[in-house]
């Protein structure tokens, strides 16, 4: 089993290496060459850097996912193809993502998108809080726990 993140814009990278290291499980952070940094290396996780297309750290990150694999992202797209491929797949801010909900999600990008289209304002993601810090590192342990 390893953990996958999709880290361009992931707060919670602190959060997913040391608790991974405590359960003894490898990371491999997926990002662009846009936010390299030599400070960002850190030891015992893997760091693979893409191109800055707009999916290529998708693409790499479904390239090497396996159905025993953990994927944190915040992007539908890339959970609804992890979820396909047997990964259990989570959101930095506190949610699964699951078979029951991908859709419902994808829906609503859907006509996000669409609406600002056609020049209407939608309302973006809040702000990333302590609550949702807290909520993604208990739903963490609990899926690592299941997985182990």
């Amino acid at each position: 089993m390893k953990i996958y993140v999709d880290a361009d814009a992931c707060p919670v990278k602190d959060i997913i290496i040391s608790t991974a290291a405590e359960y003894e499980v490898p990371v491999v952070i997926v990002k662009s060459f846009a936010h390299f940094s030599p400070n960002d290396e850190q030891p015992d996780v893997e760091t693979i850097y893409v191109d800055t297309g707009a999916e290529a750290a998708d693409y790499r990150i479904m390239k090497l996912a396996r159905s025993d694999d953990m994927i944190i992202t915040q992007d539908y797209g890339l959970a609804s193809l992890g979820l396909a491929k047997g990964c259990t797949v989570l959101h930095h801010k506190g949610f699964a993502y699951t078979n029951d909900n991908i859709d419902q999600l994808l829906q609503t990008r859907y006509l996000s998108a669409m609406a600002r289209k056609s020049g209407k304002r939608t309302k973006g993601p809040k702000a990333f809080s302590a609550e949702d810090e807290q909520k993604f590192t208990e739903l963490f342990r609990e899926n690592l726990e299941k997985l182990i």
